[in-house]
C-alpha cells in the first residue's frame, strides 16, 4: 500500500473555519489507535497557522496568563498558541516524567484506560489564568483530569481550546463549565461525532 504524499505547498483559495481537517489522516492501523489522526495538518504551514488561529479567535481580548498543554499532542497546538499568545506554555504530562514535586490526578483515558497526569506544582499560583489546549476531547476524562490539577492549585481556567470537542457526555460537561474553542464548522460536528 503506497500512501501518497502530502502537499505542504498547497493552499486553498478560500480558506473557511476548519478547511485543514481534510488534511486529517483516517485510522489504517486498527481499534487500538484513535479514529482519526490530527498530526498530519500540522506539517502543513498555513493550515497549523489557520488551526491555532481559530483555537484562539474566542479568546480575543480574554486575560490569559499562561497556556497549558496536555501529553502528548496537546504539546504541539498549546506551544503554537503560546507563541501566538506572547505567553509562557506548560506541560501537563502522564506520570512518571517530571522530576520536580508534582501534584498528580488519576483519570480515564478515551480508550477507558485507567492513568494518571501530572503538573510540577510551582507554575500555577493563585488566581492564575490558563487556556488548556489539547489536541482532541473524545470522552472529556482527559481534559477534565487537566481541570482538576489546574484548580486545586488554585489556578483558573480561562478557557478550552481542541481540534475537535466530541457531543459526548465528556463533551458537554467540559462545554457547559468552560468557554470552549475548537476547529469543527457546526455542520460537521455530527460526522465527527459518529467518527465518520
Amino acid at each position: 500500500l503506497r500512501i501518497p504524499r502530502m502537499d505542504l505547498c498547497h493552499v486553498p483559495a478560500a480558506r473557511e473555519k476548519g478547511w485543514y481537517l481534510a488534511l486529517m489522516a483516517p485510522n489504517v492501523k486498527g481499534p487500538n489507535y484513535a479514529w482519526l489522526d490530527p498530526s498530519r495538518l500540522y506539517c502543513h504551514p498555513q493550515a497549523l497557522q489557520d488551526c491555532v488561529a481559530d483555537l484562539l479567535q474566542p479568546f480575543q481580548g480574554d486575560p490569559v496568563d499562561m497556556v497549558a498543554g496536555i501529553d502528548a499532542m496537546g504539546f504541539i497546538l498549546g506551544a503554537a498558541a503560546a507563541a501566538v499568545l506572547g505567553k509562557g506554555f506548560l506541560a501537563i504530562r502522564k506520570a512518571g516524567h517530571l522530576c520536580v514535586q508534582t501534584l498528580t490526578q488519576p483519570y480515564t483515558d478515551y480508550s477507558g484506560r485507567e492513568k494518571v497526569m501530572e503538573v510540577r506544582t510551582d507554575a500555577i499560583s493563585p488566581g492564575l489564568r490558563i487556556l488548556l489546549v489539547d489536541q482532541w476531547v473524545e470522552t472529556g476524562g482527559t481534559m477534565r483530569a487537566a481541570v482538576q490539577l489546574v484548580e486545586r492549585l488554585g489556578g483558573v481556567v480561562a478557557g478550552i481550546a481542541a481540534i475537535c470537542i466530541e457531543d459526548s457526555e465528556g463533551g458537554r460537561w467540559i462545554q457547559e463549565r468552560y468557554k470552549c474553542s475548537h476547529g469543527v464548522p457546526p455542520r460537521l460536528q455530527p460526522r465527527f461525532d459518529r467518527h465518520q
